[in-house]
């Protein structure tokens, strides 16, 4: 088993009682990347949201897509194909669920292989390889994951 860690880092700017304060904040990943980090501004309006951070609906969707393509690359390459390039525009989709709470709907991965050499796969090959993929993909399968939440108050 291994752990993974997000160190999610926010300082209010603004005036919080009214609602007029900045959800920018930071991620910070065990390999020392920070990524800014905010609301999506279809969510909270700006100035209090930043259209050029990550929101947590566009990194859902990212992870979703990286995943799949690592599992793909893998796939293809014990299959004997050799991948030149992969490219994707992953779409994530809100809306209501049956209790009327906001939830990611569908995610439709869109994946762009460009192969070379003398071995090609047809489009049933191709279509396996995504299943696969998508079988074998952590993120996806984390999906129903367990949420656990343990908070702590910091003292002055």
């Amino acid at each position: 088993m291994s752990t993974h860690t997000a160190e999610i880092q926010w300082t209010c700017q603004g005036e919080f009682a009214s609602k007029r304060y900045s959800r920018r904040h930071e991620w910070r990943f065990d390999g020392g990347v920070v990524v800014p980090g905010s609301s999506s501004p279809h969510v909270v309006p700006m100035p209090y949201s930043d259209a050029s951070a990550v929101d947590p609906e566009e990194a859902f969707v990212a992870s979703l897509s990286s995943c799949h393509m690592l599992w793909f690359l893998d796939l293809a390459c014990r299959a004997g194909f050799e991948v030149a390039s992969y490219s994707d525009v992953a779409v994530g989709e809100m809306g209501p669920d049956e209790s009327g709470r906001m939830v990611m709907k569908t995610v439709c991965l869109r994946p762009a292989t460009r192969f070379v050499g003398s071995k090609q796969p047809g489009m049933p090959t191709l279509v396996d390889l995504h299943h696969r993929a998508h079988e074998a993909c952590f993120i996806a399968n984390s999906v129903k994951t367990e949420i656990r939440c343990q908070p702590s108050i910091v003292e002055l």
